[in-house]
C-alpha cells in the first residue's frame, strides 16, 4: 500500500447519523400545509363560530405556524454548519500533522480511528497495508509486548503512561534503524472524557538522538571519575555534618578504606582525621561572604595504623544565608614532595607547624600571609593565604600591628608584641609576637608571626573581675545589713516595749506604730541586700513550680494591670524542686514588676515552665552550669529590650535605668540572690525593640531523695502563753539589743543572765550556781563567738538548748559547727512575739 494510499484512507469513522445531510423541504412543505389549514378554516367556519371561537382557532394554527418558521431556520442554519465542517477537518489534519511525533487515536478495543502523516509514513516504511495500533504492531515482540501492555492498563485506568526502550540495530520491529540501536519514547493519555465517549492517544518519538548525548556525557563523566580516581592526589569532599560525601580511589587507598563503603554517609572525616583538625575544616566561616580557601599541613589517619603527612587545599564555598556547602579538597602525600634526609626533614617541620597550639605564619615584606598552620587559620574569618595580616584584625588593631610589622622588618627591637583582636563572629583576642629570623640584609624579606590566642583568657579575666566585684559588693552589703539588722532589731523591740505599755487611743501609740512600720520597711530593704549577698535565712521545701504559678496568678495578674495580658504555660509531668517558697514568689513577682514596667500598655508577659533533661543542660551555659537534670522557669515580655552595656549590669545592687523614685536598684539584685542560693542559675536574654527573657534553672529533684523533716510543734503566739520561770544566758555584743532582749524576756517572767561575749558568758556559767536552761547568743561577736561558744559547752558537757540570733543566714555559720545541730535560729531583726515565741518553742522542744 503506497503512502497516497494510505492517505487517502479513511482517518475516522464517522456514526451513521451524524452523515445525513438536512432537508429543509419538509420545514417549507410543513409551513405551506399549516396556512393552507388556517385559510380553508377560517373561510368555511369563521362566519359559523362565535367571534371569541374564531380568534382561538387562528391563534393556535398561527402558533404552529411560528413553530415551523423556527424549525426551518434551525435547519437552514446546521445546513450550514455542516457545510463548514471538511474545512475544520481539514485545519485539524494539519496541525496534527505538523507535529513531530507519530500520532494514533484508538477506541477501546484498539481499533483506530484517527492517525497523522508520520504515524501512516511509519506503518508504510514497516510493510504494512492497513491501520493498526500500537497494541497489535508490537504484538510479535514479548519483551516490547509488556511495555505496551502496561501502557493500554494505563489508559483504561485513565491515567498517562510513558515507556521507553531501545531497539537493536537493523531488528525488524518497526521503528529500528539500520547500522545504529533506536531508542523511542512512547506515551499514551485518554482523551474524549468530556464527549462522553473515551479514547486513547499515543505519541511515538524517537529519542535517539538525545540518548546518544546522554550516553556520552555519561562516558565522558566516568572518564573523569576514573581519571580522579586514579589521579596521583587525593581528593574528598565533606557534607556540613562531617559525612563523607566523596572520595577518590587515591585517597581511599592511602587510608585503607574500601571504596564501595564510602559511598552511604558512613565514613565521616573525623574517622581519619583529629577531631580537632576535623572541626577546623568544617567550621571555616566565609571570607567576605564568598567561598573560603585553606591550607592545612596535617597528619591523616589510616584505618590500619599509624600516620600519613599531607598537605589539604581545602575549599568551602556558602550559599546566599552563609550555609556551608559540601566542601571540595585536594590531599597531597608530603612524603612525595621531596627525597632522603629532606623529606623526613619536611614531614618533622610540617608537623611541628601543625602541632603547635598557637598559630604560626611567615608574613611578607608588604604584609600579606604567605604560610600558615591551622592554628593560624582557625583565628579569623577572613581568607589567610595571600591577605594582609592587618586586614585579619578589627579597626582598632590596624595600626599598632602595621607599625609592629614595620619594626620587627627592620630587626632592631627582636621581638615585637602585639595584642590584637580578630575578625569574625565572636571576636578573639589574641597576643602576636612579630619575630625577624634572617639578618643578612638591613631588611628582611619575611617576618615570623607567633599566635597566642587569649579569647578564653580574656573571658576567664572579665568573669573574674565581674565575679570579684559581685562578691565584694555582696561582702559590703551583708556587712552593712548586719549592722542595720541591729538597729532595726533594737528599733522593732523597743516600739514593741513602748506599744505594750500604751492604749491604742493614747496620742503616742500611732506614733510609735509609725516608727515600728517604717522600721519594717527598712528591713525588706535590708533582706534584699542579704538576698544579694546569699546570706539571708532560707526555708526550703520541695514544691512543684506548677502549684506556685498557679497560686501567684491572681496576685500577677492584679500587679500587671489590665492592659497587659499574662500567658502562663505549665509543662508536662514538671519535676519537683527545694526552694523557699516565700522567696521564689518574690523572684517571680521581681521580674514581672520590671517587665510591666519595660512593656508598658498592651503589652504580654508569658511565663512558662519546663523540664530540662542532663543532654539538654550541656549546652544551655557549658562553662557555668554544671550538668543535671533541671527545672527552667522562663519569664518572657515583649517590652523595649535592653542594649548590652545595661545587661552588662543588671544585677548589680543600685543599678536602675528606672527614674530617680520609681526603684531602688535592688530587684534584680534580690532574684539573682536568690537563685544563687537555692542553688540555681539565672540567665538573661535580651534585644532592643523585641524584648526580654529571663530563664532561672533550679535542680530538679525526687522525692526519695528529699530529707525527711522532723514535724515540730510551733507556738501560736496570738493563743499561747509566753510568760515563763525559766533562766537564760542572754549574750549580745550590741548593748541595744542585749538591753532589748533582757527586758523583754524579763517582762515575761524570765531570770535573764547577760553577757557581752562568748568569753563572758562561760564566766557567767561557772558562777552560776543554778541552772540554766536555755543560751540565747549572737553569732558574730569579738573574742569568741557564738558558734565557738556551742563547741565549747558541748566540751564541758553542758547540754543546755541553744538558739542563735544573727542578721546573717544559718547557712552562713552553720559549716563552722562540726556537724552540731542541737541548735535553733531565730533572724535579725526579730519582734518581741517573734522572741519569746522563739524561746517557747526552744524550751518545749
Amino acid at each position: 500500500m503506497t503512502n497516497s494510499e494510505l492517505a487517502e484512507q479513511p482517518k475516522m469513522k464517522i456514526p451513521d447519523g451524524a452523515t445525513r445531510q438536512p432537508k429543509p423541504w419538509l420545514a417549507v412543505g410543513l409551513v405551506v400545509v399549516l396556512a393552507a389549514c388556517v385559510i380553508l378554516l377560517v373561510r368555511t367556519f369563521g362566519s359559523q363560530m362565535p367571534e371569541p371561537v374564531s380568534f382561538a382557532v387562528v391563534a393556535v394554527l398561527g402558533g404552529f405556524a411560528l413553530l415551523g418558521l423556527v424549525g426551518l431556520v434551525a435547519l437552514l442554519t446546521g445546513f450550514a454548519h455542516l457545510g463548514r465542517a471538511p474545512q475544520q477537518r481539514a485545519f485539524f489534519d494539519s496541525l496534527v500533522d505538523g507535529l513531530s511525533e507519530a500520532c494514533v487515536v484508538t477506541d477501546k478495543r484498539g481499533r483506530v480511528i484517527y492517525s497523522n502523516i508520520h504515524y501512516r509514513t511509519m506503518l508504510e516504511d514497516s510493510g504494512y497495508s492497513r491501520l493498526v495500533g500500537f497494541e497489535n504492531l508490537y504484538a510479535g515482540y514479548p519483551d516490547l509486548a509488556d511495555k505496551i501492555y502496561r501502557l493500554s492498563q494505563a489508559a483504561r485506568a485513565g491515567e498517562p503512561g510513558l515507556e521507553e526502550f531501545r531497539l537493536a540495530e537493523g531488528s525488524s520491529v518497526t521503528g529500528a534503524r539500520a547500522g545504529e540501536p533506536t531508542w523511542v519514547r512512547i506515551s499514551v493519555q485518554q482523551i474524549g472524557a468530556r464527549l462522553g465517549r473515551t479514547y486513547a492517544l499515543w505519541r511515538y518519538r524517537d529519542i535517539s538522538e538525545t540518548r546518544s548525548r546522554q550516553e556520552a556525557a555519561f562516558s565522558h563523566l566516568q572518564y573523569i571519575i576514573n581519571y580522579l580516581d586514579h589521579a596521583p592526589a587525593g581528593f574528598f569532599s565533606t557534607r556540613k555534618n562531617g559525612e563523607i560525601a566523596y572520595i577518590n580511589a587515591t585517597l581511599a587507598t592511602w587510608l585503607g578504606l574500601d571504596l564501595q563503603d564510602t559511598t552511604d554517609g558512613s565514613v565521616k572525616l573525623s574517622d581519619f582525621i583529629a577531631p580537632e583538625d576535623a572541626e577546623m575544616l568544617l567550621n571555616l566561616k566565609p571570607a567576605n561572604n564568598e567561598a573560603r580557601t585553606a591550607v592545612f599541613d596535617i597528619d591523616l589517619r589510616p584505618v590500619t595504623g599509624g600516620f600519613l603527612p599531607v598537605r589539604i587545599i581545602h575549599r568551602t564555598d556558602f550559599d546566599d544565608d552563609g550555609v556551608a556547602q559540601p566542601s571540595r579538597s585536594l590531599v597531597l602525600d608530603m612524603r612525595e614532595t621531596a627525597s632522603g634526609d629532606a623529606k623526613q626533614g619536611s614531614v618533622k617541620f610540617a608537623r611541628l607547624m601543625n602541632g603547635a597550639p598557637f598559630g604560626i605564619a611567615e608574613i611578607a615584606a608588604d604584609g600579606k600571609v604567605l604560610h600558615s598552620n591551622s592554628a593560624f587559620v582557625a583565628l579569623s574569618d577572613v581568607e589567610v593565604l595571600g591577605s594582609l595580616l592587618t586586614d585579619m584584625v578589627i579597626e582598632r588593631s590596624k595600626q599598632a600591628l602595621a607599625d609592629g610589622i614595620s619594626e620587627a622588618l627592620q630587626g632592631d627591637a627582636g621581638r615585637v608584641a602585639v595584642n590584637v583582636g580578630f575578625k569574625g563572629d565572636d571576636e578573639n583576642t589574641a597576643n602576636i609576637l612579630l619575630v625577624r629570623l634572617d639578618h643578612e640584609s638591613e631588611t628582611a624579606e619575611s617576618i615570623y608571626a607567633y599566635v597566642v590566642d587569649t579569647s578564653k583568657h580574656s573571658a576567664l579575666e572579665l568573669q573574674l573581675a565581674q565575679s570579684q566585684k559581685m562578691q565584694a559588693v555582696g561582702q559590703l552589703a551583708g556587712g552593712v545589713a548586719h549592722d542595720f539588722n541591729n538597729v532595726l532589731t533594737a528599733i522593732i523591740g523597743f516600739s514593741d516595749l513602748l506599744l505594750a505599755t500604751h492604749r491604742p487611743t493614747d496620742p503616742a501609740f500611732a506614733d510609735i506604730m509609725n516608727i515600728k512600720q517604717n522600721a519594717n520597711r527598712a528591713a525588706n530593704l535590708v533582706r534584699q541586700l542579704l538576698a544579694f549577698s546569699r546570706r539571708q535565712t532560707l526555708r526550703p521545701e520541695v514544691i512543684s513550680l506548677s502549684d506556685v504559678m498557679s497560686d501567684l496568678g491572681n496576685l500577677l495578674g492584679r500587679l500587671l494591670g489590665e492592659t497587659i495580658k499574662l500567658d502562663v504555660i505549665y509543662g508536662r509531668d514538671l519535676g519537683l524542686v527545694k526552694v523557699d517558697l516565700n522567696q521564689f514568689e518574690q523572684v517571680i513577682i521581681n521580674l514581672a514588676v520590671n517587665a510591666r514596667d519595660a512593656m508598658g500598655a498592651n503589652g504580654k508577659l508569658t511565663i512558662r515552665t519546663s523540664n530540662v533533661s542532663e543532654h539538654e543542660s550541656k549546652i544551655v551555659a557549658p562553662n557555668l552550669m554544671p550538668e543535671g537534670e533541671y527545672v527552667v522557669c522562663e519569664v518572657e515580655d515583649n517590652g523595649s529590650g535592653m542594649p548590652p552595656e545595661v545587661l552588662a549590669k543588671i544585677y548589680e545592687p543600685f543599678f536602675s535605668t528606672k527614674e530617680v523614685g520609681k526603684g531602688t536598684g535592688l530587684g534584680l539584685s534580690t532574684v539573682y540572690g536568690i537563685v544563687k542560693q537555692t542553688g540555681g542559675f539565672i540567665f538573661c536574654d535580651s534585644e532592643v525593640g523585641r524584648g526580654t527573657t529571663f530563664k532561672v534553672y533550679l535542680p530538679r529533684v525526687y522525692k526519695e531523695e528529699t530529707d525527711q523533716v522532723e514535724e515540730t510543734v510551733k507556738v501560736d503566739v496570738k493563743k499561747a502563753d509566753m510568760t515563763g520561770d525559766a533562766t537564760i544566758l542572754l549574750v549580745e555584743d550590741e548593748d541595744a539589743v542585749r538591753m532589748f532582749a533582757a527586758r523583754a524576756l524579763a517582762t515575761r517572767g524570765y531570770e535573764v543572765l547577760e553577757a557581752d561575749s562568748g568569753e563572758t558568758a562561760l564566766e557567767v556559767m561557772e558562777g552560776h550556781t543554778g541552772e540554766i536552761d536555755l543560751v540565747l547568743s549572737d553569732v558574730v561577736m569579738p573574742e569568741m563567738d557564738g558558734p565557738t561558744l556551742l563547741k565549747e559547752l558541748r566540751k564541758r558537757g553542758v547540754t543546755t538548748q541553744f538558739i542563735f540570733i544573727s542578721g546573717y543566714a544559718e547557712e552562713a555559720f552553720e559549716k563552722n559547727l562540726e556537724g552540731q545541730e542541737d541548735f535553733a535560729f531565730l533572724a535579725k531583726p526579730f519582734s518581741l512575739k517573734q522572741l519569746t515565741g522563739a524561746v517557747k518553742d526552744a524550751l518545749r522542744s
